[in-house]
Order: structure tokens, then sequence, then C-alpha cells
């Protein structure tokens, strides 16, 4: 039984090793040629906006990023804190960690966007 608990505990070591290091991918990229973080961040209410017009199809990713949230901030926990102390937390954690990565994700995905949409110029098509 111990070498069963063992082998979970280090598959989820590994789970969230990986999550960490996507984050800090992500959170890096401005170094490497992507936006940085706070170009990103001032994007959430243009791209949150734009999705709500029906211009942007960031509609499921925005639905998955809200229940995140809803989730990490919610007194009501699958996992919860008080009765399995760490394991509780870890939840949470690889909530917020997924959760950093959609929202850095999404937001360079929507800069992409922005940038051909403004490279199109409106009108009709001539004959």
């Amino acid at each position: 039984m111990k070498r069963k608990e063992g082998a979970d505990m280090a598959t989820n070591t590994l789970r969230r090793t990986a999550a960490f290091r996507a984050l800090f991918r992500a959170l890096t990229a401005g170094s490497r040629g992507g936006p940085p973080l706070g170009r990103r961040i001032a994007a959430l209410p243009r791209m949150v906006a734009a999705t709500v017009r029906g211009e942007y199809d960031g509609g499921l990713r925005l639905a998955l990023m809200t229940a995140a949230t809803a989730y990490v901030l919610s007194p009501v926990d699958l996992v919860p804190e008080l009765a399995l102390m760490i394991f509780g937390l870890a939840d949470d954690a690889v909530m917020v960690t997924w959760l950093a990565g959609a929202v850095l994700d999404e937001t360079e995905r929507f800069l992409d966007w922005e940038a051909r949409r403004a490279s199109v110029v409106p009108g009709k098509v001539v004959h």
C-alpha cells in the first residue's frame, strides 16, 4: 500500500512541476519576443468585451477561466483543506497554475488576433 501512495505522490509532484514550468515559460515569454505580462493583463478587458460582442471566439475559454476562478475563490471545495491539509491545498495550486497559464496563453492569442484585425481595411469588395 505504501508503494502505491508513494507512486501517486510522485505522479502528483511531476504534474505540479510540469504545470509550474509551463507557467514560468508563459511568464517569461515577454523576454523571448512574446507580449510582456503588463500588455497581456491590459488586454483582458478588451478580450472580454470583444467576446461578449461576438467578435472574438474566446467564449468557451473565458467560461473555463471564469469557472476556475470561481472554484479557487469559492469556500466550497472538492478537496477540503481542513480535512486533508496539504493535499487540500494542492488542487487549488494546480487550478491557479492552470488558470494563470490559460490567461497568459489566451491573451497572447487575443493580441495576435487584434494585430491581424488592425491590418484589415474595412470596406466592400469592388468587382
